[in-house]
């Protein structure tokens, strides 16, 4: 073929494939199986395996759509679907063949099955939803949590839209995600080829979309503007037979993307206050004009509509507050760690530290995100008892005395007795149990409360590896930091007794490169990218192992001076 050949049979085969989504879309699924069936054939001539793929899933739809007992041929072709778009890793591919099989599973009764299949559509969809399908699985899984009768993606009379509208948005508080729901469904409802929802901002004085079908692109615009903003500003529906012969749609749209509008239907929605919030705009009946019956449709939609959007916005609002007010919590809790390291220059920056381990741990553990934020603020806080500490015996250099001891160990409890009065939650109770637990030991011989093995929070049990390491790998101005093969020693040592060995072997198996990084924030060195990328292939562990070789190889040597590298201060030069 030639390149122009080649050109008209792609655009040829796409709008025959065009033709296949809106046959499907007007539930005339025969018509629609032989617009399928042809593309694909001229998808395998143009070697185009993607939407060969693509094909074979709407046709297995289309022959379960027009026969359910023709349901094994359907999923044949599912399947062979399936196999191509798992070789051709193609995300579209993957989602509409999960969504097929989603449809033909919930005709057949399969609940479960069919919302296994809808999630996982739901997860390849992309941003731009080539296929305008996001509606459609966002109802089909409203619809088996609901348990209506089943239904696929087809026109329905105006009470079944209604209801399948309503089902679609309830609870949906994503306001994206719902806007996009909205305009799918009410561009079904409607029998139209699109729509868009627009939101009024009274504040900025400016019409927006972050949903317009078909378009890539968050449409936004001054208010009064187009017949969106006449029909927001007189609260009027205007519903225009033929575009182009009327003086107030604007032409220039059409030749900037390509569309050819022919008729629109444009109405406000409003809230329970009557006040308008935004604006449908739907275009081109599929059938004809806009009918009355089509404006009173549009209304009723509207009014479900609004309810779900200002519920959204309120959602939206109050997830800033909450964020505004967690920014606001973690200042107040990082100027308490910042208040410590202004009282005890000798520990300074400790607790950022043993923070920066903790997390190393947690990493390593997989813990979930909630856990992670909770063990963060406990290593953060864990020394904020040492306010309550003499600076006489928090600043002394020398060795402490037995009493002056017992005194600096009443810190983890003053840190129990200063967060107790300032938790506002559950999780605060948890922080604090974790931060005053830092010094307990394993076999119940730590302070304050005596703990033993499992009874001590297992945050605490991370601390304490974190905390225990900081203090004895930091250098302070009356000793330098231990050899790192004496502190490897003590961690192994003391498992089981002081430490939980399953935190001590988790710790020992975390990269050189991340452990290196903590020394950075105390000594200031820079980690080359070149020597990052080779640590990053040993761990405490495996360090320890070395040094404990008589005779170690010329690689082994290297990776113990480089690691000392960063380890030690300037005036060290051994491990």
């Amino acid at each position: 073929m030639i390149h122009s050949d080649i050109d008209l049979l792609a655009d040829k085969t796409k709008q025959l494939f065009s033709e296949g989504l809106k046959s499907l879309e007007l539930k005339e699924p025969i018509k629609a199986l032989d617009c399928f069936l042809e593309s694909r054939k001229m998808f395998i001539k143009m070697n185009d395996m993607e939407y060969v793929s693509i094909c074979l899933s709407f046709i297995g739809l289309c022959k379960y759509i027009k026969d359910k007992h023709d349901y094994k041929s359907a999923l044949s072709d599912i399947n062979d679907a399936r196999e191509i778009a798992r070789i051709t890793k193609d995300k579209n591919a993957m989602m509409i063949n999960e969504f097929c099989l989603a449809n033909i599973n919930l005709g057949e009764g399969h609940k479960d099955v069919a919302l296994l299949h809808y999630n996982n559509a739901r997860e390849l969809i992309s941003e731009k939803d080539e296929f305008n399908l996001t509606g459609y699985i966002m109802s089909g899984i409203k619809q088996i949590k609901s348990e209506p009768e089943f239904t696929l993606p087809l026109q329905n009379d105006p009470l079944v839209s209604l209801v399948k509208i309503g089902r679609s948005i309830t609870a949906q508080t994503d306001i994206d995600v719902l806007l996009k729901v909205i305009a799918e469904e009410t561009k079904l409802a409607l029998g139209a080829d699109r729509c868009t929802v627009f939101m009024y901002d009274r504040y900025k004085h400016e019409i927006w979309s972050k949903v317009a079908l078909a378009l890539d692109e968050e449409i936004r615009f001054p208010e009064g503007r187009g017949l969106v903003g006449y029909t927001i500003a007189t609260g009027e529906t205007v519903n225009i037979a033929d575009a182009y012969s009327d003086d107030r749609f604007n032409k220039d749209i059409d030749k900037q993307t390509g569309y050819h509008t022919k008729t629109i239907l444009c109405m406000p929605i409003k809230n329970n206050n009557h006040e308008i919030i935004g604006a449908f705009q739907v275009l081109n009946k599929l059938s004809g004009i806009f009918t009355p019956a089509d404006e009173d449709l549009l209304e009723a939609i509207g009014g479900s509509a609004s309810i779900a959007i200002e519920n959204a916005q309120l959602f939206e609002e109050q997830k800033e507050l909450y964020k505004e007010q967690k920014i606001l919590f973690e200042s107040f809790i990082n100027t308490l760690a910042t208040s410590i390291d202004a009282r005890d220059k000798i520990t300074a920056g400790h607790s950022s530290r043993v923070k920066l381990y903790s997390m190393l741990i947690v990493d390593e553990l997989g813990l979930d995100n909630h856990q992670k934020e909770i063990i963060e603020k406990a290593a953060i806080l864990h020394d904020i008892g040492k306010i309550g500490i003499r600076d006489s015996v928090l600043q002394k250099d020398g060795k402490l005395t037995e009493e002056e001891y017992k005194h600096i160990q009443e810190h983890a409890k003053i840190t129990h007795d200063i967060l107790e009065k300032i938790h506002t939650s559950k999780d605060f109770q948890v922080i604090t149990d974790i931060a005053c637990s830092h010094h307990e030991k394993y076999d119940g011989t730590g302070y304050y409360r005596h703990l033993k093995g499992e009874e001590i929070p297992y945050g605490g049990r991370i601390l304490a590896v974190a905390d225990v390491f900081d203090a004895i790998t930091s250098k302070r101005h009356y000793r330098d930091k231990m050899p790192i093969d004496n502190v490897i020693n003590i961690l192994l040592k003391d498992s089981g007794t002081h430490f939980d060995k399953s935190i001590v072997d988790t710790f020992l198996k975390i990269s050189i490169d991340k452990i290196i990084v903590v020394f950075q924030t105390e000594n200031h060195k820079t980690l080359k990218e070149e020597d990052k990328n080779l640590l990053r292939k040993y761990n405490l562990l495996d360090i320890h192992n070395i040094i404990k070789k008589e005779n170690k190889t010329s690689e082994q040597k290297d990776i113990l001076e480089l690691f000392n590298k960063y380890y030690c201060t300037a005036e060290e030069e051994k491990i």
